[in-house]
């Protein structure tokens, strides 16, 4: 499983791509992210995302992202001089840090505690109310 973002506009860079990508996971909790040059055939420049797993002891790579080549924009039909970011990111790796899972299995699959999962808070939409009255909230 994995999330995909990509963003498109003038003089955008890769320091906008590490901003969004910084801005994302402190959102959710996490900080500590490190990032490494890496080769993916859509983007030039490309890297690697890494984020630090005090459970384990290690930094985990949690997604890859870069600047789109330029070739792969001509199809899109973007006028002359915007530039695209692209990320792909991982959902699983960043659950387990930031609720201090050592093992996948505990978070995917037929061993998962449920009692975790109903004591851990959630991201939702309520839908109590209008469309107008709908808002996102943490329920802990």
């Amino acid at each position: 499983h994995q999330i995909e973002g990509v963003v498109a506009d003038y003089g955008i860079t890769l320091g906008h791509c590490i901003g969004v990508i910084n801005t994302f996971f402190t959102k959710l909790g996490i900080e500590k992210l490190r990032f490494k040059p890496a080769y993916n055939p859509y983007t030039e420049p490309s890297m690697e995302i890494f984020s630090y797993h005090e459970g384990l002891g290690k930094w985990v790579e949690i997604g890859n992202s870069g600047m789109f080549r330029p070739e792969m924009l001509l199809p899109m039909g973007l006028p002359e001089g915007v530039n695209c970011i692209g990320f792909g990111l991982s959902l699983e790796r960043p659950t387990m840090i930031k609720y201090k899972i050592d093992n996948i299995r505990d978070l995917v699959g037929h061993k998962v505690n449920l009692e975790m999962v109903k004591n851990n808070p959630i991201c939702r939409i309520d839908k109590s109310g209008t469309l107008d009255e709908r808002r996102l909230q943490v329920v802990s």
